[in-house]
């Protein structure tokens, strides 16, 4: 038997296993499309409806009409006072996240030359976050408002801001394609690290090393079929993604699919050197847990910017294949198809995956004697 008629028999004895094994097919198939709701609806950058209250100290033609910007806001669920004391309760409470203050000299002020009209925008800074989006939102309101009544003067200045790539400031469609790439590491990595530490629990690793199959026909007869699993799983979470949740798709399906393909190489080359490290499946999930998602989740842009990190910790992304790939991935879901950025990523993907799988080898030779 030749080498091409060996590894075609091994492959088709791990693809009849993995149809066989509940927990496989549980990881590669519902997993993924739990994680992707869970980020489309669990997990969203974007704060919405937040509650807040306008205190009007006296009533005026342009205090209504602030009035009304703010409650036609779809960020804001505006509720209106008199007085501050009204309020101050609710937002110690935290029924109301903050609160807008237009004083009684508003509109004086804002028809005199000789002054500038002011408001106060006070936030519940217990939640930082939240209170940073609501004294925005707020800010923003405010301020258009006022350019809205500069436009009837002559000579004034109108500013109109663009956002390239993600006009809606949508989080869902940055946070998508990122989610792919945690769902991709999940399988490629956990999958493969479980499946082939599970075999050397049961024996049957040596008893593949010793027929005359070398090691690396039986690692890659292992990594085929997770690489097709992982490429079915890559094209039904950009179904989804497009067709549920209207994640734009501005590059080509076929370098998607290159940039996929690529990455699984890492993700899989890291599971075989897990398991051939572990070679049992607690340990192994464990290592893949540290190794592979949280480094995914955490240190590859997904949820935190890469630039607001220290310096070190930046260094240390630079090794998450992860980091590469959601870049990636965002470029060619939000950008299309730049390939300065997308040679690059491939490139180190590429690296780090013959890496990885020269390793597995490497250390899974000489399995019998171990």
């Amino acid at each position: 038997m030749n080498a091409w008629s060996r590894l075609l028999a091994l492959t088709r004895k791990e693809s009849i296993q993995i149809l066989r094994d509940p927990s496989a097919l549980l990881i590669a198939l519902v997993l993924p499309l739990v994680l992707l709701f869970l980020f489309a609806y669990a997990v969203s950058l974007d704060v919405r409806g937040v509650r807040f209250g306008i205190v009007v100290e006296r009533e005026g033609a342009a205090t209504t009409e602030l009035l009304n910007a703010f409650e036609r806001s779809e960020w804001l669920d505006v509720q209106v006072a008199h007085d501050r004391r009204e309020l101050e309760s609710q937002l110690v409470s935290g029924s109301l996240r903050g609160m807008l203050v237009i004083p009684a000299d508003f509109e004086s002020r804002l028809a005199s030359a000789d002054q500038q009209a002011e408001v106060q925008i006070i936030t519940d800074g217990s939640q930082p976050n939240t209170a940073n989006f609501a004294a925005n939102y707020a800010s923003g309101i405010f301020q258009t408002w006022l350019a809205s009544r500069l436009t009837d003067e002559p000579g004034a200045i109108v500013v109109e801001p663009r956002f390239w790539f993600n006009p809606e400031l949508d989080s869902r469609r940055v946070l998508l394609p990122g989610a792919i790439a945690i769902i991709m590491t999940m399988i490629g990595t956990l999958l493969t690290a479980l499946v082939v530490s599970r075999e050397w629990e049961r024996g049957t690793m040596e008893a593949l090393l010793s027929t005359p199959a070398t090691t690396a026909e039986i690692l890659l007869s292992k990594l085929l079929p997770y690489l097709v699993l992982g490429m079915a799983a890559t094209v039904v979470c950009t179904m989804i993604s497009l067709l549920l949740f209207d994640v734009p798709l501005r590059g080509s399906v076929g370098a998607l699919l290159l940039l996929s393909f690529i990455f699984l190489l890492p993700a899989l080359g890291q599971g075989l050197l897990i398991s051939a490290i572990a070679r049992n499946q607690f340990i192994a999930a464990q290592l893949a847990l540290i190794t592979g998602f949280l480094p995914a989740f955490l240190l590859s842009g997904f949820l935190f910017e890469i630039a607001s990190m220290p310096a070190p910790i930046r260094i240390l992304t630079m090794i998450v294949p992860a980091r590469w790939y959601v870049e990636g991935l965002q470029t060619i879901f939000l950008a299309g198809d730049v390939w300065p950025l997308l040679g690059r990523d491939i490139l180190i993907l590429s690296g780090q995956g013959m890496l990885l799988v020269f390793l597995a080898v490497w250390n899974s030779r000489g399995g019998l004697d171990r």
